[in-house]
């Protein structure tokens, strides 16, 4: 009895309505009176709930004086209570205000493992466009999950060299530590303008990698790769016009930006 009390209740049926239900199933049908006199609880308690079922259509009332209530058969029941919670979950989903969980802003993401298996979901789910800067070694490693991209319609842009593009190793100011200090191999992705890594990777250093979708980084890296494109299209048209003129590497440009400042 306590099992089926306790069902009844999850189902969400009040305690008194639970008893009076298991009650009537007992008995057949009874009055009001009858009920409340098996159960030891007030009648006027007793007609109130007795008409909350019936109105609700889990009761049946026979005419006459006193008027008798019914439960309905159980398969009876059941069906209609499924059909019930079925439509009231619809419902729910399909009017529940949705909103997207909040992602970090910036996360980090350390080793080669977890580095490459977040790269390989996020390329998976790629729909218009990779962009795609770095070494020969992770290019490698990547060559896969590219390919499958780009079988899929995807367009991919690729950057892939040592790493001697003009502003690769600007002198430092007195006090400040070298740029890029350590021996890892810098690459970056972003994936349809809106997500992006900047990590770093190598035999002598841990692989770690900075993942976001915040519009601003996204927006560094595409125009960083874009000008590492421009660079590269006027090296191939004007490569000794370019080298006469400002020095190997363009030394006597990036000086005047990135050299330290005389006493």
């Amino acid at each position: 009895m306590d099992q089926l009390l306790h069902h009844l209740r999850h189902l969400g049926f009040t305690e008194m309505e639970s008893k009076i239900m298991v009650e009537l199933a007992r008995q057949g049908s009874a009055s009001g009176y009858e009920v409340a006199k098996r159960l030891g609880v007030s009648r006027s308690n007793v007609y109130a709930t007795l008409q909350r079922l019936e109105q609700r259509g889990f009761l049946r009332c026979s005419a006459g004086e006193p008027a008798k209530y019914s439960v309905l058969k159980p398969e009876e029941m059941t069906s209609m209570i499924s059909g019930q919670m079925r439509a009231s979950l619809e419902y729910v989903q399909s009017s529940m205000p949705q909103h997207e969980p909040e992602k970090p802003v910036f996360y980090n993401i350390e080793g080669d493992k977890n580095v490459f298996e977040n790269l390989s979901r996020e390329l998976a789910e790629a729909k218009h466009e990779i962009v795609v800067d770095v070494w020969r070694e992770e290019a490698e490693l990547l060559r896969a999950d590219l390919q499958r991209a780009e079988d899929r319609g995807v367009r991919l842009l690729w950057s892939c060299d040592g790493g001697e593009g003009i502003m690769d190793q600007p002198a430092p100011w007195p006090g400040l530590p070298p740029y890029g200090a350590g021996n890892g191999r810098k690459f970056s992705l972003v994936v349809d303008r809106r997500w992006c890594m900047l990590g770093m990777r190598g035999e002598s250093c841990a692989t770690q990698a900075m993942v976001t979708e915040h519009p601003v980084m996204t927006g560094l890296l595409l125009n960083h790769f874009a000008q590492e494109l421009v660079l590269y299209e006027l090296e191939q048209d004007m490569g000794e016009e370019l080298e006469s003129r400002y020095g190997p590497r363009y030394q006597n440009l990036s000086a005047r930006y990135w050299s330290v400042p005389s006493e």
